[in-house]
């Protein structure tokens, strides 16, 4: 009988952890890893392998730092910085970062209505943001929790039945997830493929619903939820590999219809929807977690507060009526997430080796910092490779790539080494 209560308490830590799996597969990640697949086929699914067990080491980093220290992330920031500017920083670079995130969301579920349903982009939108809307106002953290869990299942499900279709061995797929290929003019995707599967946001917000767990509970739910976002990301990028030419929504609908009949490309719109709509869900709710905690909660204005989500909402809504795009608003939104995400890992770092907020038992062993280290270097490359990308778009300049990749290690080499010493020097 204890056995089996345990294995029903692992299980409903995995539905309330999978919010974090419904948070990191948005559009954004349809997008870059179907694109993956549909470019450079299987060469570049070891990428995924590494983003997933990396998401899950500062996942349960953060969630350690709430149960050690009664805190989530956010408000241990608002603790050790009070009266700095740097949290207030983060509180705007989360806000803003998370409706960029939810402009991608709200397109991306659009977009995978309108391959099933002829209305108007207008229309769905309304529909999509009035139904979010609602799940927020009336559930709560573990509610929203398990409904999500229960989408990304279906997700999940829709999307690897797709790619059990590939011509693909199983052996095939398990030498490609562990093998580095570095094919020609595929650093920008490996970024892309990186920075959609960790997401800054991501880490307030599974910091913010940590609270009350075991550590082995907390392990066993972030282990097996994330994962199985990863496994989901995977069968994606598979799934691209049967698509060839310039990517769209639409081409690859068409090709899954035509290579496997219409069921793959309805299972293709509900998959998109799906993970729109679920991104839709968490992007918002993050934002209200970070500025909840980040400010503090005996401010006089909590009210105001409590509907920060309403404004993410709201910048969802106008770029879902607006028209635009889909893809490129994709693209920029994780341009923003790279450039925020070093900052974050820096902080994880600082406060997880915190005495004065973090007990002993608790706090990061000598090779957990190292490897920790390893995802801020990881993360600063990325964050500055996005910077560079935006600064010579925006100037229409070029670079050497071999110059390019010199530059930004060197730089990040230099940022973990400080770091380093700085925190290991105790």
């Amino acid at each position: 009988m204890p056995k089996f209560i345990q294995f029903g308490k692992s299980i409903k830590s995995v539905l309330f952890w999978s919010v974090i799996s419904a948070a990191f597969i948005g559009p954004g990640t349809v997008t870059t890893c179907a694109i993956s697949g549909a470019t450079f086929g299987l060469d570049l699914l070891w990428t995924l392998t590494f983003a997933t067990f990396a998401c899950i080491i500062l996942q349960e980093t953060v969630a350690r730092i709430t149960i050690a220290s009664g805190y989530n992330l956010g408000e241990v920031i608002a603790i050790r910085y009070a009266g700095k500017t740097a949290k207030y920083m983060v509180a705007v670079a989360i806000v803003f970062g998370c409706a960029a995130y939810q402009a991608g969301n709200i397109l991306g579920a659009v977009a995978g209505l309108s391959l099933i349903f002829e209305l108007s982009n207008e229309l769905l939108t309304i529909l999509i943001v009035g139904v979010a809307s609602l799940i927020l106002s009336l559930g709560t953290d573990k509610s929203v929790s398990r409904f999500l869990g229960l989408l990304v299942a279906l997700m999940g499900v829709m999307f690897i039945f797709v790619c059990s279709q590939a011509d693909f061995s199983f052996p095939n797929l398990l030498a490609s997830s562990i093998t580095p290929s570095f094919p020609d003019n595929s650093g920008l995707l490996i970024i892309g493929l990186v920075g959609t599967t960790i997401v800054p946001y991501n880490l307030f917000l599974g910091s913010g619903i940590g609270k009350g767990q075991e550590i082995a509970e907390m392990r066993m739910g972030i282990f097996v939820a994330i994962l199985i976002g990863g496994l989901i990301s995977m069968a994606i990028l598979v799934s691209g590999t049967m698509v060839r030419g310039e990517f769209s929504y639409a081409l690859m609908s068409a090709a899954l219809h035509q290579k496997l009949g219409s069921w793959a490309e309805l299972f293709f719109a509900i998959g998109l929807f799906s993970a729109g709509f679920t991104s839709a869900i968490t992007a918002p709710l993050a934002a209200n977690i970070t500025i909840l905690s980040i400010v503090h909660k005996n401010n006089p204005h909590i009210n105001y507060y409590k509907f920060t989500w309403v404004l993410v909402m709201l910048v969802g809504f106008a770029f879902g009526i607006s028209g635009v795009k889909p893809i490129p608003i994709i693209i920029l939104a994780q341009a923003l997430n790279g450039l925020l995400l070093p900052l974050i890992t820096i902080f994880i770092v600082l406060i997880i080796n915190d005495e004065k907020f973090i007990p002993l038992r608790y706090r990061n062993s000598l090779f957990a910092n190292i490897i920790l280290l390893l995802v801020v270097g990881l993360t600063t490359f990325l964050g500055l490779n996005n910077l560079e990308k935006a600064i010579l778009t925006t100037l229409k300049l070029t670079f050497s790539p071999e110059l390019t990749v010199w530059v930004m290690g060197s730089l990040s080499a230099v940022i973990v080494v400080v770091l380093g010493i700085f925190t290991l020097k105790k």
